[in-house]
């Protein structure tokens, strides 16, 4: 005990480096205990995946910086002229990568405030799709013919989201044209006997069917239905088709634009056909 108490008493350099070394495995260690305990507790709590990795991560990477730091101390690297030059260094790369950085900060405020989540489907920045990914930089979709888009976050936040899945119901508005030759309220009944007989056609909200408006070649009904959001494709292309079948059986026309056309026999004045008389001969004496 006496020469090894010697030894580092005489060799203060490598006793420095040492204890610096067992700071960098214990706090490593620590670290990653630390940043898993938050992920398991986030789990548990419900919270959404890519938050919690995102989460515990960004623990461990801090955790991680700090022990760093202590470890240079015992060494005698001064910390705090290395932190100036980190400072330094940091400024220059977030001016040239501007556009990363603030790719960056959109995916963290994606994450935080959460305005779509995974397997939701959205419209936003020109694309319409599933989200696939959230990712710290790029938020990848696919769309619904199965394209790949892999869109920066900043566009994200930067335009209108529209998220078609946040809730669980939908409403669905058809426009549906009939000819002025029949009757109104006959029409009426057999759309709302149409909507209501429907089994995916929600009762709260109740449906609604009523007269638009007089276009120029029929009369325009209107029918609003509220369905559960996994049935409105469903309701949405199943809808018109039953409109059609049930007119047919029922005898309704649906009009389609037309136009009528009457010819008068009518004879031009005198100094008009004699007008056409010369053009015309004077088109047969040039050919």
């Amino acid at each position: 005990m006496d020469t090894i108490i010697h030894f580092f008493q005489t060799y203060r350099p490598l006793r420095h480096l040492m204890v610096a070394v067992l700071i960098l495995f214990v706090g490593r260690w620590l670290a990653r205990r630390i940043s898993g305990f938050i992920e398991r507790g986030m789990e548990r709590a419900g919270i959404e995946t890519t938050v919690t990795k995102f989460t515990s991560n960004m623990a461990y990477i801090a955790i991680l910086v700090f022990v760093i730091l202590i470890a240079l101390g015992q060494v005698g690297i001064q910390t705090t002229s290395l932190l100036a030059v980190v400072g330094a260094a940091g400024l220059a790369i977030g001016l040239a990568l501007q556009g990363s950085l603030a790719n960056f900060a959109a995916g963290i405020l994606i994450i935080i405030a959460r305005p779509f989540k995974l397997g939701d489907f959205i419209s936003a920045a020109g694309v319409q799709g599933t989200v696939q990914e959230i990712q710290i930089f790029t938020t990848v979709m696919h769309t619904a013919d199965n394209l790949r888009h892999i869109i920066p976050n900043a566009q994200l936040t930067g335009d209108v989201i529209t998220n078609y899945s946040a809730n669980e119901t939908r409403r669905i508005d058809l426009t549906i044209g009939v000819s002025y030759d029949d009757d109104v309220s006959h029409v009426k009944q057999v759309l709302t006997d149409l909507v209501t007989e429907d089994p995916c056609v929600l009762e709260a909200p109740a449906p609604f069917v009523g007269l638009s408006d007089f276009g120029d070649n029929s009369m325009n009904f209107v029918i609003r239905v509220w369905v559960n959001r996994p049935d409105f494709r469903t309701v949405r292309f199943g809808l018109p088709e039953k409109v059609k079948q049930t007119f047919d059986a029922q005898g309704i026309t649906i009009p389609y634009p037309q136009r009528d056309v009457y010819l008068r026999n009518r004879e031009f004045p005198p100094q008009v056909q004699q007008h056409l008389a010369s053009d015309l001969k004077q088109k047969e004496s040039m050919e």
